[in-house]
């Protein structure tokens, strides 16, 4: 039966992670709480928007309403990476040789490990930013669809075009299709080779989470009284597919989904706190924990894929053994 260390705290969590394999929680307020022999606090911005770990998860990346973006380890050493002076940085993320991305307003800018950064001034407010998992190449997610650019080298970027707010964006694992979520309720995807679109709609309630299968044959996401998966292991990814709906309950909404590092397994958070695993093969259901106070918004797994990280949109996070 799994176990549940709670971690009550106050305030929104933006994410859950591990750092080096130590549980880190980020707070809307800006406060950074980690459990290394005992709680560890920091505050790292007057206000935090956004946070990603970096490719070897041994840093947290942040972006604040007060510009910076930050980066910390497991050690509690904070540095600032970056500055967009008074604007807010409302996304990050992180790449390749150390790279990391971030926006504000209409720009975006890639920073790159020696400290230089290069910026992309769009026409729109740039919602979301995303590196794919082949070369150095960024993603924006923007009004009317995403634009694709190519931060080490000179050229125009590629436009990807789709009516309406594009809010989020991810690359598949081996970089063949584009995905974002958008305003309305919906996920809008590309095949990269040829520009081919993926509609994928019928949701009740907006998509805030997203998350890719160890192989990126399955896309989980939240938004319905179940996780809805996406198969994208045929050459089109889903179309003309119905995708898996796990872990459905008719009285709640998935409100965060988070797939297993190697297995084809998702944890799947609702809006009461409940979090339940749930097998892809065969629907197979275990609960790892019971509802709490609030929805959960963030979850990750550790490098030794037994504990489960999470946090509520009431700073009602813990960390859950799998194994007992």
């Amino acid at each position: 039966m799994p176990t549940v260390a709670p971690f009550d705290l106050e305030g929104h969590c933006i994410a859950a992670a591990f750092i080096d394999n130590i549980p880190f929680f980020a707070l809307a307020d800006g406060m950074v709480h980690w459990l290394d022999h005992g709680q560890k606090s920091v505050k790292l911005h007057d206000g935090l928007l956004s946070a990603t770990t970096s490719a070897g998860n041994d840093l947290l990346i942040t972006g604040g309403e007060d510009g910076k973006v930050m980066s910390l380890g497991s050690s509690g050493t904070a540095q600032e990476l970056a500055s967009a002076g008074k604007k807010w940085v409302t996304a990050v993320a992180s790449g390749p040789q150390g790279a990391v991305a971030y926006a504000s307003g209409r720009n975006a800018w890639v920073r790159f490990a020696d400290g230089k950064t290069k910026e992309f001034v769009h026409p729109r407010s740039v919602e979301g930013v995303a590196f794919s998992p082949k070369g150095m190449r960024i993603g924006i997610a923007r009004y009317n669809g995403a634009t694709l650019h190519f931060p080490a080298a000179e050229g125009k970027p590629v436009e990807l075009e789709w009516a309406g707010a594009h809010t989020g964006i991810t690359f598949s694992p081996d970089g063949a299709f584009l995905v974002t979520t958008m305003q309305e309720n919906a996920l809008h995807g590309w095949k990269l080779v040829d520009g081919k679109h993926m509609r994928m709609t019928g949701y009740p309630a907006k998509v805030k989470s997203l998350s890719w299968s160890a192989k990126g044959k399955w896309l989980a996401s939240s938004g319905a009284p179940a996780a809805i998966v996406w198969p994208f292991s045929g050459k089109d990814g889903p179309m003309g597919k119905a995708p898996l709906e796990l872990g459905t309950r008719g009285n709640s909404m998935v409100t965060s989904v988070c797939c297993h590092p190697s297995e084809d397994i998702v944890a799947i958070g609702y809006d009461d706190g409940m979090v339940m695993a749930v097998r892809f093969a065969d629907s197979k259901e275990v609960l790892l924990r019971r509802p709490g106070k609030g929805a959960i918004t963030a979850m990750a797994w550790d490098k030794d894929e037994r504990r489960l990280a999470f946090g509520s949109a009431t700073g009602d996070c813990g960390v859950i053994d799998i194994a007992g």
